[in-house]
């Protein structure tokens, strides 16, 4: 019976596929009063379709084979792994730091959801951290940053991010301030929602002062669903929404993050990271390795991590580099797995998609200009080496485009091509599910919205006309479109 219906949950998706196909990926809906064919499966046949609850972002691609998921289930162990300061008792598990965010991949990514700034003025920041960079200071920094060699400079002393732990006998670079203001901001109907504008700050530097031009970004960790995905849509899909000089006048005007990839060897689309500053998963999850956690991997074999060369002792502590890994704490075999899980974290089916309410949300999504920025669907291309992500019909709601977001979310820090007011246009994805996965639901790339609404009343830039389009609804449409927002 089970077998039955699996078949014709294919047949049925494949049909969609087909006639969603026909009508075109980028024709925008006429017909708001029933879901369109496929939507309910965000993730095409690898939607995850089971029990909603807090471990609703860490199951396995649902059209993985049996085989495959023996590798997604061990890529998991490392990505929960508690690395340990070296010498440890097992070289499986040496290499912590010196300097570090993390001790585990789930540290940071709780439950394979997003993280959160600190929830109080005592709590350290575990899930969030400050990257760090410097404009160029001389010809040779100006050359590799024209010819995309580098995304950015980082800064002298502390590196390209602010580490707040180190092991034993090393210190740590610093901490994180964050520090709220409640603006309070009167809706058209008259509802009053408070916002938390937030100043960040260093405190307790180990290492001296910081360069005097150095630009900071607070981050929190983005929701890892999905991600093998993005990383299967053609280049040309993205780049066909790209408008840099809004020609259509709509007051959009999306372009691609051009970033040097370390993996490859050559200038690629950035897809990842919160300005889209990484081109595939692998380099992703690696780069968080070597950042975060201070474990050597392939494409960053350093023991030391992001020891800069003015932190001598942190260069000088002993390593977990070994040669049953290749010469490195985390050699090519679990740098591999990891980047296998990490591809097939499933996409939640969505939840009441043909609720007359969530219908009539669509409708007001479409209407406010929110699907110019958030598309809805596209189809990864096909490929033998990643059968769970070819020739899927998704929903992502993304362009995967870099825009201006206005003033009020500008980090003033470039990264690539992305200057210090753009921002990747964020999946929507299984983001009504974050108050279910995550213990402190937050939004946007440092967490400062605490609600969708909050998230939305932020954007400005090329999306103002969008934010003030809801900002004037009246509470029912709104509440109508928030809860379309929350079934995806």
């Amino acid at each position: 019976m089970n077998t039955l219906k699996s078949l014709l949950s294919a047949g049925i998706l494949m049909f969609n596929a087909v006639v969603v196909a026909a009508a075109g990926l980028d024709v925008p809906p006429t017909d708001f009063t029933r879901p369109e064919p496929g939507e309910e499966s965000p993730a095409g046949e690898a939607t995850y379709r089971k029990t909603i609850n807090r471990e609703a972002f860490s199951h396995a691609s649902a059209n993985m084979s049996f085989e495959r998921e023996l590798d997604f289930r061990v890529g998991n162990g490392f990505f929960r792994r508690f690395w340990a300061t070296a010498p440890a008792s097992t070289q499986a598990a040496d290499g912590l730091g010196p300097l570090y965010n993390a001790r585990a991949c789930q540290n940071c990514h709780l439950r394979d959801g997003r993280g959160h700034p600190p929830a109080g003025p005592d709590e350290p920041t575990v899930s969030m951290f400050l990257r760090l960079s410097i404009p160029p200071q001389t010809e040779e920094d100006r050359r590799l940053l024209a010819e995309r060699r580098v995304n950015v400079i980082p800064e002298p002393v502390y590196g390209a991010q602010l580490q707040n732990f180190a092991v034993r006998g090393i210190r740590p670079e610093g901490q994180m301030r964050v520090d709220y203001e409640e603006v309070p901001v009167t809706l058209q109907d008259g509802t009053v929602v408070s916002l938390r504008r937030p100043t960040y700050s260093m405190v307790d530097l180990a290492y001296g002062d910081l360069h005097p031009a150095t630009m900071s970004s607070p981050r929190v960790a983005p929701p890892m669903i999905g991600l093998g995905l993005l990383e299967m849509l053609d280049e040309e899909d993205i780049l066909a929404a790209a408008d840099p000089a809004d020609e259509d006048g709509n007051g959009v005007s999306g372009r691609p993050n051009r970033v040097w990839s370390v993996e490859h060897g050559k200038v690629m689309l950035g897809r990842f990271g919160w300005k889209a500053g990484v081109a595939s998963v692998d380099e992703q999850g690696q780069a968080a390795f070597s950042g975060d956690i201070g474990i050597s991997v392939p494409l960053f074999p350093a023991g030391s991590g992001e020891c800069t060369r003015r932190q001598v002792e942190c260069l000088a502590a002993p390593n977990g580099n070994s040669p049953q890994y290749d010469d490195l704490e985390a050699g090519h075999q679990v740098a591999g797995l990891v980047a296998f899980y990490s591809r097939n974290l499933a996409v939640p089916a969505r939840r009441d998609y043909d609720h007359p309410d969530v219908l009539e949300g669509k409708r007001i999504f479409y209407q406010s200009g929110c699907a110019d920025c958030h598309r809805p669907r596209y189809r990864t291309r096909t490929d033998a080496a990643f059968p769970e992500q070819s020739n899927q019909l998704i929903w992502p709601y993304t362009d995967m485009l870099l825009h201006d977001m206005g003033e009020g979310l500008a980090d003033h820090r470039p990264e690539g091509d992305a200057d210090g007011r753009e921002w990747r246009t964020a999946p929507l994805w299984g983001i009504g599910l974050t108050p279910v996965v995550s213990e402190y639901p937050s939004y946007l790339h440092d967490g400062r919205a605490r609600t969708l609404l909050e998230a939305i009343l932020w954007h400005g830039g090329e999306a103002r006309r969008s934010r003030d389009a809801v900002a004037g609804l009246p509470r029912e449409q709104r509440e109508r479109l928030l809860r379309f927002v929350e079934s995806l």
